[in-house]
């Protein structure tokens, strides 16, 4: 089970339903679609819907995840737009390691921000009130930033989840974050937290040891009034497994 994976028990596992139905003209989107994301409609858990007239968005989780290549992020945003004059749709999705990034994609699409909120009986709820404030802030301002790396674990003795993440604007206090979700099994409630660095090694640094266990507290997000105009923005490397490299 994952981080992001609805309980067991607590309700029926909804299903997904894309509504695609006589949208079929364009064969070759139509089977481009189903290859990407229709394939696996069956294990695709609706954490989050909303339909406006012609487009739909959904936050889901993805239970193949777990079977792809280690680390991979098990959410998935999905935006449709749907034609029916035409008989055919257009479709854009995104897989993402946190829920609250699935929403900021979306909404960056359209979806209204109040509109996408996720089911409180799937997976496990916030377990207080600073993981509600970030991931608050992750769907509303996550333009803002640039994700470099991901891992995702759901190791069932520490389900967690490290994202590595460059902030746009090079004034900004700590121009590198890491944002951990951590699940408590006994609780089944989430945290989430974020921490500042100055250099993109130094947050992969801090995300190889958390994912073997080494980890010390992240470090806090420098005050604004702390933070000095970088001289460049280092690119951050393509995600990698876990363990140190250096």
């Amino acid at each position: 089970m994952s981080p992001t994976e609805p309980a067991p028990v607590r309700k029926s596992i909804p299903q997904v339903d894309f509504d695609l139905d006589d949208l079929d003209a364009d064969e070759e989107r139509y089977l481009g679609f189903y290859r990407k994301v229709g394939v696996h409609e069956d294990m695709l858990v609706p954490l989050a819907e909303h339909h406006d007239g012609p487009h739909s968005y959904y936050v889901l989780f993805d239970r193949t995840a777990t079977w792809g290549h280690p680390g991979m992020p098990q959410v998935l945003a999905v935006h449709l737009q749907r034609d029916h004059e035409k008989r055919t749709f257009s479709f854009e999705k995104a897989p993402l390691p946190l829920p609250a990034m699935a929403q900021s994609w979306l909404i960056h699409r359209g979806c209204p921000h109040d509109a996408i909120g996720l089911d409180p009986e799937l997976g496990p709820p916030p377990a207080d009130e600073a993981t509600r404030v970030l991931e608050r802030r992750l769907a509303g301002d996550g333009d803002h930033y640039a994700m470099g790396y991901s891992y995702t674990s759901d190791d069932p003795d520490d389900m967690v989840v490290v994202v590595a993440l460059r902030v746009l604007d090079e004034r900004a206090p700590s121009p590198f974050r890491v944002v951990v979700e951590e699940v408590d099994t006994d609780t089944w409630t989430h945290t989430l937290r974020e921490g500042g660095f100055d250099t993109v090694d130094e947050a992969l640094q801090w995300c190889d040891d958390r994912l073997t266990g080494e980890a010390g507290p992240l470090p806090p997000v420098r005050p604004a009034a702390a933070a000095s105009r970088p001289a460049g923005v280092a690119k951050a490397p393509a995600p990698r497994p876990p363990g140190r490299s250096r």
